[in-house]
């Protein structure tokens, strides 16, 4: 079982090496991220921003 795993994820690992080289596929993997950023930025902002912000602390 354990040399299957091993195959299995060395063919996957060798995958992502070819794809890392292939600059139409790092283009698309950029832009999806960008969206993906883009889209909770706005959503932050449009939630007034209140949830992610760093809160002062009290003096007592």
């Amino acid at each position: 079982m354990m040399i299957m795993e091993q195959n299995l994820s060395s063919s996957r690992l060798e995958q992502l090496r070819k794809r890392i080289n292939d600059q139409e596929y790092m283009y698309a993997a950029i832009q999806r991220l960008a969206l993906v950023l883009s889209n909770e930025l706005v959503s932050m902002s449009q939630g007034g921003g209140r949830y992610n912000e760093r809160q002062r602390k009290r003096r007592r």
